[in-house]
């Protein structure tokens, strides 16, 4: 009987990003995230999306102040809509990634025990920034919008480096 190869899967990623309404910080990382994976020739293998742990702004565009500093630099996030955290998404994304200590804290409470593992804070994977919490701009000025797609650019690139580490792992039949 011959010996069977062991069939190469690559390994998908599916990444949510998550802040409080879904209107600043999670549909900038969201598209900032999209294109990094596009660019990188792994959106087959990469899924993002972003949600809020709050229903304020369900169905909502991108503030227009996100969108003004996404734009600046090649984003788009024209297409993204505020939507809640649901059950399902716990079960669904691989990584689910809060913006600061207090989405997080959120997530744990809502989150069923055995998929606490998959939460982190995006600033994790930063290498450039010490911080570990992406500030909320919503109250502040074109400044603040600059400075959290800063940091989140940077969470972004080391948070490409694990998709790709995934990507590139094989699966044995």
């Amino acid at each position: 009987m011959a010996k069977r190869e062991p069939t190469s899967l690559a390994m998908s990623t599916r990444v949510l990003f998550v802040c409080m309404g879904n209107i600043c910080r999670s549909p900038m990382a969201e598209s900032v995230f999209r294109h990094t994976v596009r660019v990188a020739g792994l959106d087959d293998v990469v899924r993002v999306a972003s949600a809020g742990t709050h229903a304020f702004h369900e169905g909502e565009a991108t503030d227009k102040r996100a969108q003004a500093s996404l734009q600046k630099r090649g984003y788009n996030a024209a297409d993204i809509r505020a939507r809640k955290v649901t059950e399902r998404d716990f079960e669904e994304f691989d990584l689910i990634l809060a913006m600061d200590w207090d989405n997080l804290s959120l997530l744990q409470q809502t989150a069923p025990k055995r998929f606490h593992h998959k939460l982190q804070l995006l600033m994790r994977f930063a290498t450039e920034h010490e911080t570990a919490t992406v500030p909320d701009p919503y109250h502040g000025s074109a400044q603040n919008f600059e400075q959290v797609l800063d940091y989140i650019e940077d969470a972004c690139s080391g948070l490409l480096e694990v998709a790709k580490r995934r990507a590139t792992q094989v699966a044995a039949a």
